[in-house]
C-alpha cells in the first residue's frame, strides 16, 4: 500500500492506530512532543468494544499482568472510617470478566510495545505547521526537518496541537465543566489493594487508587475557569491544587506535600470538546482530540475503539481518504455522542457541592446494591 501516514501523538489511541496501520501496509511515523511515555495517570478501564481490539492485539496477557484487582469503592470520613460503599463489580460492561483496568502508563507501554518496530518515532517533538494540498500534506516540525505524508492524524489529546493548526484555536471546541482534577502516583501501597477510597467535603474528593503495591492519588474539585489557565504550567497547577485543599482532613496534608515535591503531575480540567466534523481533507482527528468529556467519558476504550475504526475505514478505501473519514466518523460518533452528556450525573457522585449532596450519595449506596453509573468514572483517560 506504502501510503505514508503522520500520527501526532503517542497515548492510546494513537498507538493502537500506528499498530493497526502498519499490519494493514501504512508506513507509519508517530511523532510525540513528550520525550517517553509518562509514569503517572489514574488506572483506566479497556472494556466494551475496546476489549476486542485488545485482544486481537496479542497484548491482553500483559494488560491482566498489569492490571488491579479492584471491587469496591469506599467513601471514608475525615478518620479514614467507611460511610458508604459501591460494589463495583457488579457493574462490568458488555464484555464481563474480560474487562480489565490497568494503570494509564502501563497501557500506554503496552500498546506501544505491540508494534514498537513496525513504525517510526519522533520523540521530544511536535507539528508547528501544516500545509495540505490535493496531493499530501507538508509538516513542519519544532526539531525534525519537514516532512511530506499523505494523511496526518491528530491523536495528540484535548489540547491537541492538530486541531488548533485546522480547526482553530480550542476555545471554540472545548467547553469547562467547572471541575479540576489532578493525579499523583504513589510508590508505595496505600490502604486495602482491592479498595478505592474516596474522602469528600463539598465541591473537593480526594480518591486514592490501589494498583499492585503502587497507588495513584487523584484530587478532582469543583472551580470555575482559572483566568490565564496554561495546561502545561506545572507551577500553576500546584499553586491551585494546593490552595483548593488548603484545611482539608483525612489523609490530604500528607499527600499535598507530596504534590509539591513531585515533578510528574498530571493536572486539566474536565472539558467537554465538540466539533461539528473530524476531518479536513487528509488531516483526521481520534480520541480526545476530536470529541469527549474529557477524564469522565470512558475516553480510553473509546480512543481504543476508535482508532481501529479509523484503520478499518482506511483500509477498506486506501485511495479515497475522504470517504473512508467520513465512514470513520459516521460509525464512530455513535459510540461517543452518549458519553457526552454524562459529566453532571457523575460529578454529583463523585464530587457532591454541599454536605447535603455527600448525605444524599451516602444514602443512596445504602438504599440500593449500587449506584450503576459509577462504574468507570473514577478512572479517567489522562
Amino acid at each position: 500500500m506504502n501510503k505514508t501516514v503522520l500520527i501526532s501523538g503517542a497515548g492510546i489511541g494513537g498507538s493502537t492506530l500506528a499498530f493497526w496501520l502498519a499490519r494493514r501496509g501504512f508506513e507509519v511515523t508517530v511523532v510525540e512532543r513528550a520525550a517517553g511515555v509518562r509514569s503517572s495517570g489514574n488506572p483506566v478501564d479497556v472494556k466494551g468494544p475496546a476489549v476486542e481490539v485488545v485482544e486481537q492485539m496479542g497484548v491482553m496477557p500483559q494488560l491482566r499482568a498489569a492490571g488491579s484487582d479492584v471491587s469496591r469503592m469506599s467513601f471514608v470520613d475525615s478518620h479514614g472510617r467507611q460511610v458508604a460503599h459501591v460494589d463495583l463489580k457488579a457493574f462490568q460492561g458488555s464484555a464481563g470478566a474480560r474487562e480489565v483496568e490497568v494503570p494509564r502508563a502501563d497501557l500506554a507501554n503496552i500498546l506501544l510495545d505491540a508494534g514498537r518496530e513496525q513504525y517510526e518515532f519522533l520523540w521530544n517533538d511536535t507539528i508547528t505547521d501544516l500545509a495540505q494540498d490535493p496531493a499530501g500534506v507538508d509538516v513542519t516540525f519544532a526539531a525534525a526537518p519537514p516532512r511530506r505524508f499523505d494523511l496526518v492524524i491528530g491523536a495528540d489529546g484535548l489540547h491537541s496541537a492538530v486541531r488548533r493548526s485546522v480547526f482553530g484555536e480550542e476555545t471554540a471546541f472545548l467547553t469547562h465543566q467547572g471541575i479540576y482534577v489532578a493525579t499523583l502516583r504513589i510508590a508505595e501501597p496505600f490502604g486495602s489493594d482491592r479498595k478505592v477510597l474516596i474522602y469528600n467535603t463539598p465541591g473537593r474528593a480526594l480518591a486514592v487508587h490501589p494498583t499492585r503495591g503502587r497507588a495513584v492519588a487523584a484530587f478532582m474539585f469543583r472551580h470555575q475557569g482559572i483566568p490565564g489557565y496554561d495546561h502545561r504550567d506545572t507551577a500553576q497547577h500546584k499553586r491551585t491544587l494546593i490552595e483548593a485543599f488548603t484545611d482539608q482532613g483525612w489523609r490530604v496534608p500528607e499527600l499535598l506535600d507530596r504534590v509539591r515535591d513531585t515533578d510528574d503531575l498530571f493536572f486539566d480540567s474536565v472539558s467537554k470538546g465538540e466539533l461539528p466534523q473530524w476531518s479536513d481533507g487528509r488531516i483526521a482527528l481520534l480520541g480526545d482530540a476530536a470529541s469527549c468529556v474529557s477524564l469522565f467519558g470512558d475516553g480510553t476504550t473509546l480512543a481504543i475503539a476508535g482508532a481501529y475504526t479509523l484503520a478499518e475505514a482506511l483500509t477498506a478505501d486506501p485511495d479515497d481518504h475522504r470517504a473512508a473519514f467520513r465512514n470513520y466518523e459516521r460509525q464512530h460518533r455513535m459510540l461517543v455522542e452518549p458519553k457526552l452528556n454524562g459529566v453532571t450525573a457523575a460529578a454529583a457522585l463523585l464530587i457532591p457541592a454541599t454536605r447535603a449532596g455527600i448525605a444524599i450519595r451516602n444514602a443512596a449506596t445504602r438504599v440500593v446494591p449500587a449506584i450503576t453509573a459509577v462504574r468507570g468514572l473514577l478512572r479517567p483517560a489522562a
